[in-house]
């Protein structure tokens, strides 16, 4: 696994094959959100957006807890520790750190979400913008933002909504209160639990897998998966899926995978 040039003091961006590895690396301030750590984020999610080589992304974490959100001390303090990148990168991508958060702007393949410990606030609001999550037995979630007179701005109002029941989005929202693996589990915020420490395994399992289907339909599944919600009805969703599969059943992968099934044997797919 070698280390990228983008990474930060606190965003370890790696790449182990054709899997971008980030890891937040601030664990003695739990993992809140630091300007060095949503600089490493924004570079490496442009990157995977733009390397073809790379198919998936897993995000996980330094220490005991995967992501306390915002820094409330600094920010009761006022201090944030921008650094002049930061500012100057900030005057030409004003959402910089929208899609250091995946809020905005999410790149075009799937990302892996591994949760040791607790993810709270911010910590579970990344998690939304991420395709598949695995939680250690361990891990507690929760958007708490209300209980420090907050409001979630990073999209859970929105996203939780839409990816659990009504009431059970209201009540983590509303409520403020912690949610154990169990009930993420039980209610579909996380796909998995595993034993704790090995939450970056289970995540790699995960990337295997992806990697080895054709890149060019696991984007398009992607985007589809992304932007035909309630905001569409069904007829105008299955057209828009229809215009996605064209290109995808037109490529030389979807003839190497259809001959790779005839043959009985694992597809080369080249993302041509």
């Amino acid at each position: 696994m070698a280390e990228l040039d983008i990474s930060t003091e606190n965003c370890i961006v790696e790449q182990e094959g054709n899997v971008l590895i980030v890891t937040l690396n601030r664990p003695e301030a739990k993992n809140a959100f630091s300007p060095q750590m949503l600089l490493g984020m924004y570079k490496a999610w442009r990157l995977l957006d733009e390397d073809d080589s790379l198919r998936c992304a897993i995000l996980t974490a330094n220490g005991d807890t995967f992501c306390a959100g915002m820094d409330l001390k600094a920010g009761a303090d006022g201090d944030h520790g921008a650094t002049e990148e930061f500012m100057t990168l900030m005057g030409e991508v004003p959402n910089v750190h929208w899609q250091a958060l995946l809020r905005d702007n999410r790149p075009n393949k799937p990302i892996i979400l591994a949760v040791e410990g607790y993810a709270l606030a911010g910590g579970t609001e990344i998690l939304q913008g991420t395709d598949i999550r695995v939680g250690a037995e361990d891990a507690v979630f929760g958007v708490t933002e209300v209980a420090r007179g907050l409001y979630p701005m990073s999209g859970s109002t929105v996203r939780l909504r839409r990816q659990i029941p009504y009431c059970l989005a209201a009540e983590i929202l509303l409520c403020g209160e912690h949610v154990s693996a169990q009930q993420a589990l039980d209610n579909g915020l996380i796909n998995k639990i595993v034993p704790k420490g090995t939450t970056l395994d289970a995540a790699k399992e995960y990337a295997a897998k992806i990697c080895a289907n054709g890149p060019l339909a696991v984007k398009a599944v992607v985007q589809s998966l992304r932007e035909h919600q309630e905001c569409m009805s069904e007829d105008d969703a299955m057209v828009a899926s229809d215009a996605l599969a064209g290109p995808v059943f037109a490529s030389n992968d979807a003839k190497e995978g259809m001959r790779a099934f005839k043959e009985k044997r694992p597809a080369e797919f080249t993302g041509t």
